[in-house]
């Protein structure tokens, strides 16, 4: 019997979710540090859509058909600038306090990542596909309650190739919070979520002090002086109360 509630937790399980049937099935994605972050902060400071791609390439002709919007991402954490795209500086990076009221309201923004939104892309298929963060966990966990997900993937962006802890804990986040839907039926649990629970309730309260324990990404963003910010601003729980959704190649607040 396939596990209708499971957990994802690196770039090559999401990869091969091209080779699935995600019909019927809610899918998160987590990129705690940073892009899902960046998107909520984006919207919930008014931007309209924004276009998650995989690649520079991709992003470079998507502006060509929409000039008015804002190129945004990162590779190795940094803001890509005209040596690495070919010739264009990107207006932004990937630290979600660059987007600012003041810079992304009423905007279009295609952004790329180095993993996140390759992540968001791997989900076609599925009938939801939500970008998760600390941010709004709350909500996210109370739509999906309402909307009675029976199928719940949840997928960690991870870091590069590997695993990333703090993307685990945020989907051990949820899953507690979204436990009762699915406990009833305990076969329809993977281990992967039971996993990934299990390091939330470990972790206990003190998230900021686990994620500098354990947290490769939270440490070098720490390193880093004009990054150092990201880390807090993104463990902020439950800031904001909207849920936002990829849909028709856009990510908007919705529902």
């Amino acid at each position: 019997m396939e596990s209708q509630f499971e957990v994802l937790f690196t770039p090559a399980e999401f990869a091969a979710l091209a080779g699935r049937d995600l019909s019927g099935a809610h899918c998160v994605v987590f990129d705690v540090l940073r892009a899902t972050s960046t998107m909520m902060t984006a919207l919930a400071n008014g931007a309209a859509r924004i276009f998650p791609v995989r690649e520079i390439s991709q992003a470079l002709r998507l502006r060509a058909e929409h000039p008015a919007a804002l190129l945004a991402g990162e590779r190795d954490g940094v803001r890509i600038l005209s040596a690495r795209s070919g010739g264009v500086d990107f207006d932004l990076g990937n630290s979600p306090r660059e987007f600012t009221p003041e810079r992304v309201a009423g905007r279009d923004i295609i952004m790329t990542t180095t993993n996140g939104t390759r992540a968001l892309q791997a989900c076609l298929g599925a009938t939801r596909i939500l970008p998760g963060a600390w941010l709004n966990l709350g909500a996210l966990a109370r739509r999906l309650r309402s909307e009675k997900a029976a199928r719940l993937l949840i997928i960690c962006a991870g870091t590069y190739d590997e695993a990333a802890y703090e993307d685990t804990l945020a989907a051990g986040a949820l899953c507690d919070l979204v436990w009762a839907q699915f406990e009833m039926e305990p076969d329809r649990i993977s281990d992967s979520a039971h996993i990934a629970r299990r390091i939330y309730l470990e972790a206990g309260s003190d998230v900021e002090g686990a994620m500098q324990r354990h947290s490769r990404n939270a440490r070098r963003l720490l390193s880093i002086d004009n990054l150092r910010a990201d880390v807090p601003f993104c463990l902020r729980r439950d800031v904001l109360e909207a849920t936002a959704e990829l849909r028709d190649g856009s990510v908007a607040l919705g529902p």
